[in-house]
């Protein structure tokens, strides 16, 4: 069992500034690395919504639909849709399970790989630009630090 440490007392209810939590900061620079991806990616026919589960089938070698919508945080029937927009770009295919016909696999096809192909190197170069004037080591002590949080989320969420 891990221990975890205390909660950190360094917002207050009284004179709380949404714009100064780092939620805030968080939502904006992930929106803002989002919408540079975006940008770069158009060209090959994808979008943050396209490239993310595609990228988390190459990482996984196939993933159920299920696994992929809990990964995205979305509704089955939201991937549902998505995964028909992939599927009739060529980009993936489901798969019924034969040991249990209400489990769908989903696998990247041949042209899903190759478009998969060019979003490392993007994603590379935008987050390269966001941490634009960042020494190694604050790059290093930025990633630990956001580690710890996603910790202290994971344990918040498995202690129910």
């Amino acid at each position: 069992m891990t221990r975890t440490a205390p909660p950190a007392d360094f917002y207050r209810a009284a004179g709380y500034c949404a714009e100064e939590s780092v939620g805030y900061l968080m939502k904006r620079i992930m929106l803002s690395i989002v919408s540079q991806a975006d940008k770069r990616l158009d060209a090959h026919g994808l979008t943050s919504a396209q490239w993310g589960p595609l990228m988390r089938l190459q990482a996984t070698g196939g993933a159920t639909v299920a696994e992929l919508a809990r990964w995205l945080n979305q509704d089955p029937g939201a991937m549902t849709r998505l995964l028909d927009r992939l599927e009739k770009k060529g980009l993936c295919k489901r798969v019924r399970s034969t040991e249990d016909r209400r489990v769908v696999q989903v696998e990247l096809t041949p042209d899903g790989e190759a478009a998969i192909a060019e979003v490392p190197a993007v994603l590379a170069e935008v987050l390269n630009a966001h941490l634009a004037g960042f020494s190694k080591t604050e790059w290093h002590a930025l990633r630990n630090y956001l580690e710890r949080m996603v910790e202290a989320g994971d344990a918040m969420r498995e202690a129910g």
